[in-house]
């Protein structure tokens, strides 16, 4: 007599910590620890420990001859992409989406507003017990180009709509309609990029957005005008930016960086006018409840026999 096996699934938080998680699987708790919580090959959904770095995340994937879904806990997924490979047909690839807009969305409007109101100088000025009066730039009336304008593109739009802005702009992989307006394809970048007086970016890490900020992006942006990276580090060619910033011609306000984590002594650190946070984007308390809401989700229609959602890539 032939016994099926319950499925196992992989979560990097405790099983009893998640509200509405259907019966029927087995659930194993690892975030990313030497040691396994089981055999990977009994694996059917793996849900990735989160910010754990590609070594992390990748390393059971060779195991996992059984795995259907895999489920990041990121809006990009350049983190597992090394792994894919090693993965049966068939099996999709889930990301994040929904998790992190909110929060992603905040930091972008608070890099914004601290760069051009000088936060930096008067931390600084606190720090030496000086009073650094004067006028500063204000997001009133200034142009901002949104790069990568999918859900977390979108959010940040959102955020910006009380701040009196004279112009939006929106680009994407595809060019498309929207309820604010057109959203422009990269090869429209040039013309853009020559009126923005923000530029923001939240575009996914891929082949087409690697160093796709470089020095003739960078050349395009008008004399003053702030780069704002909420996407991944690689998106923008730091030698590039170096000498933009070096020159005083260009401002940056930069949630993650490449190299990253940005090591000691790296040229970025002392750099002027330039505003670094350390790859917080999602890390607050918004991610949590989210994160929980969209495993159980998950897990229920999967459960279900029902389709998972956010599928960004099925292997093979």
């Amino acid at each position: 007599m032939t016994s099926t096996k319950t499925p196992d699934v992989w979560l990097p938080f405790p099983a009893d910590e998640i509200d509405g998680l259907p019966e029927g699987l087995v659930y194993r708790f690892w975030d990313g620890g030497p040691e396994y919580p089981a055999d990977p090959a009994d694996c059917a959904f793996y849900v990735v420990p989160y910010m754990k770095g590609p070594e992390v995340s990748v390393r059971p994937l060779a195991g996992m001859t059984q795995v259907q879904v895999v489920q990041t806990l990121t809006a990009g997924i350049d983190h597992v992409e090394p792994g894919l490979g090693l993965l049966p047909d068939g099996v999709r690839l889930c990301n994040a989406k929904g998790v992190h807009e909110a929060s992603t969305a905040e930091l972008a409007l608070a890099l914004i507003l601290a760069s051009l109101r000088g936060f930096p100088g008067f931390v600084h000025g606190q720090d030496k017990e000086e009073w650094r009066s004067g006028f500063y730039p204000a997001l009133a009336d200034k142009s901002v180009l949104i790069v990568g304008y999918g859900s977390i593109g979108a959010a940040i739009e959102d955020r910006l709509s009380p701040f009196e802005c004279a112009r939006v702009a929106r680009v994407a992989r595809s060019a498309r309609t929207t309820a604010r307006g057109p959203v422009h394809t990269l090869d429209d970048l040039p013309a853009l990029l020559s009126e923005a007086d923000v530029v923001v970016l939240s575009t996914p890490l891929n082949p087409s957005t690697q160093g796709l900020v470089n020095a003739e992006f960078l050349a395009a942006m008008p004399d003053g005008a702030l780069l704002v990276n909420v996407a991944r580090g690689g998106v923008v060619d730091t030698k590039s930016l170096l000498l933009e910033l070096e020159s005083g011609r260009l401002r940056a306000a930069l949630d993650v960086t490449d190299p990253e984590p940005l090591p000691a002594g790296h040229a970025l650190w002392h750099a002027p006018n330039v505003l670094i946070t350390p790859h917080v984007g999602g890390s607050t308390s918004a991610f949590l409840p989210r994160a929980k809401r969209l495993v159980a989700g998950q897990l229920s229609r999967f459960a279900a026999g029902e389709p998972v959602r956010n599928v960004v890539r099925t292997t093979g």
